[in-house]
C-alpha cells in the first residue's frame, strides 16, 4: 500500500502534504463502489483498517489534496512496467493454447509463483476466539494444520484459550507436520467458510457494562451517585462492586490535589508504588514522584528500573492496592474522590 515516503516532496505549494493512506483513500473514494471494492479486497486486514479510517477523513479533503493524490498516482503508475499488467492470466492463456490444458497445468504448477491458498486467506481475517472455537471442535490434526499456518503471535493467543492437554497435543502434531495435501486445504476452506457464515450478520455494538455505568454514576451529584450505588449493591453485591471499581481507577489519581495525593502516598509502601507506576502514564508518574522528596522519588525510580519487565497482572494488582487505600481515605473524609457538579459545601 502507499507509504509516507516523499510526502512533502509531492505536496503542492500551499497544500498540506498527505500520507500514503490518505492518497489511497482519496483514489478509492473517486472510484465507483464496485471498482473500489474490487481493489480493497486485495489489501491485508490491517491495511484495510488504516485505509478505512482514512476514507472517512477523505470526505473533508480539499481540492488541492485531491489533485496531490492524483499526481502521486500518475507518477507512481509510470514506474510500473506495461508487461506486468494482467501478466498472470495472459501467460496462462498462452500456455493453455500452446500446450493444452493438462500439459499446461503440469508446467505451470512447476514455474508459476505460488499464491496463498484461499483457506489461508480466509484465516487471516478471522478473530482469535473464532479460530480457538474451530480448534476446540475440529479433529486435532485439522487444528494442527491451522496452528502451523498462523503467525506465531496469533497461534500463541489461540492456544491460550484452550485447555492444557489440547495445547500440548496441537503443538506436538504441528511440530510433526511435514507437508499438507491439496485435499486437506480444500477441507479447511469448507470449515472456515462454515465458521464465517456463523459469524456473518450485522456487527454488534458494545453497549453498557460496568465501565459505562461507572461513568454515568460519576456524572451524578455525589449524594445521588452514592444512593444509586448503595441500591445496586443491595440487588447485586458483585455488580455494585464492579461498578465501584470502575468509578475510580488508577489514572484518576492524576486529578487529586497535592495534599490528597500526599495522603495516599503515605498510606502505601514503596514496593507497591514502584510496581504500580510501571503501568502508569508519564504524567502520573511525574506528579506522584513530584509529591515526594527528591531522595524518595529517586529511590522509587531506581526500584522501577531494577524490576525490568513485569507481568501486567502484577502491576494491576499493585494499582488496586493503592486505589483501595485511596477509597479508605475518602470514606474517612481525609480526601475527596471525584467531586461532581456543584456538590461543594
Amino acid at each position: 500500500m502507499p507509504t509516507e515516503a516523499n510526502t512533502e516532496a509531492d505536496g503542492s505549494a500551499g497544500v498540506p502534504p498527505i500520507d500514503g493512506a490518505a492518497v489511497a483513500a482519496i483514489l478509492l473514494m473517486l472510484l465507483e463502489e464496485n471498482e473500489a471494492a474490487s481493489i480493497l479486497k486485495h489489501f491485508e486486514p490491517d491495511e484495510v483498517l488504516t485505509i478505512g479510517r482514512a476514507m472517512f477523513a477523505a470526505a473533508e479533503a480539499s481540492e488541492g489534496q485531491i489533485e496531490n493524490a492524483l499526481d502521486r498516482f500518475v507518477t507512481s503508475s509510470r514506474q510500473i512496467s506495461t508487461l506486468a499488467v494482467r501478466a498472470d492470466p495472459r501467460i496462462r492463456s498462452v500456455m493453455f493454447q500452446a500446450l493444452g490444458n493438462i500439459r499446461a497445468d503440469n508446467i505451470l504448477a512447476e514455474i508459476a509463483p505460488q499464491s496463498s491458498a484461499a483457506a489461508l486467506d480466509i484465516l487471516r481475517w478471522m478473530e482469535v476466539p473464532t479460530i480457538a472455537n474451530i480448534l476446540a471442535n475440529e479433529h486435532p490434526q485439522v487444528g494442527a494444520i491451522i496452528l502451523a499456518v498462523l503467525t506465531p503471535e496469533v497461534a500463541g493467543a489461540v492456544l491460550e484459550g484452550l485447555d492444557e492437554s489440547a495445547q500440548t497435543d496441537l503443538v506436538v502434531r504441528a511440530a510433526r507436520l511435514k507437508s499438507v495435501s491439496a485435499d486437506a486445504i480444500a477441507d479447511l476452506e469448507i470449515i472456515f467458510e462454515r465458521a464465517s457464515a456463523v459469524k456473518a450478520g450485522k456487527p454488534k455494538l458494545k453497549l453498557g457494562g460496568a465501565s459505562e455505568v461507572a461513568r454515568i454514576v460519576n456524572s451524578l451529584k455525589k449524594p445521588t451517585g452514592e444512593r444509586v450505588l448503595r441500591t445496586i449493591k443491595k440487588r447485586d453485591k458483585q455488580l455494585g462492586q464492579d461498578i465501584e471499581d470502575e468509578m475510580f481507577i488508577f489514572d484518576n489519581l492524576l486529578e487529586l490535589d497535592a495534599k490528597s495525593l500526599g495522603a495516599v502516598l503515605r498510606a502505601v509502601d514503596s514496593g507497591s508504588l514502584g510496581l504500580a507506576l510501571k503501568g502508569a502514564s508519564e504524567a502520573l508518574v511525574d506528579k506522584m514522584l513530584g509529591s515526594m522528596s527528591a531522595r524518595a522519588a529517586q529511590s522509587i525510580r531506581d526500584d522501577m528500573a531494577d524490576r525490568g519487565l513485569v507481568k501486567r497482572a502484577e502491576v494491576e494488582e499493585a494499582q488496586k492496592v493503592i486505589i483501595a487505600e485511596a477509597r479508605k481515605l475518602a470514606e474517612a473524609g481525609e480526601i475527596t474522590l471525584g467531586a461532581k457538579g456543584d456538590d461543594y459545601v
